[in-house]
């Protein structure tokens, strides 16, 4: 094999990667988008009294409780629509931020 094979090879492969690290890094990113929908979703149904007996209204608290990590009582405002909006909606900020590093890194990795 000549030099030239090889180092088309090693292009090749390079290419490779950094498309699936493009893919990966796409796939976190619109992970993290899902996640902070959801807790954004549960804030605009408590905000609005949604009727917490319904199925939507179950399922999205259902799911964004443990979205919210530890954010979901950080603070403790007398007010519980408000300790919704602050703690799912810093909750949701972090899903996003942290989204778009994870895929930074991975992109960065992949152009190594």
């Amino acid at each position: 094999m000549t030099r030239a094979h090889t180092a088309r090879g090693a292009g090749v492969l390079a290419s490779a990667l950094r498309a699936v690290a493009g893919v990966l890094a796409s796939a976190v990113r619109a992970v993290a988008v899902v996640f902070a929908v959801i807790l954004v979703v549960h804030i605009v149904l408590t905000l609005g009294n949604a009727n917490p007996d319904n199925g939507i209204t179950k399922l999205i608290s259902d799911l964004a409780r443990p979205l919210a990590l530890g954010f979901k009582d950080l603070f403790s405002p007398s007010d519980p629509k408000v300790s919704v909006l602050v703690n799912f909606g810093l909750a949701a900020l972090f899903w996003l931020v942290a989204g778009a590093l994870v895929a930074g890194v991975i992109r960065r990795l992949a152009k190594s």
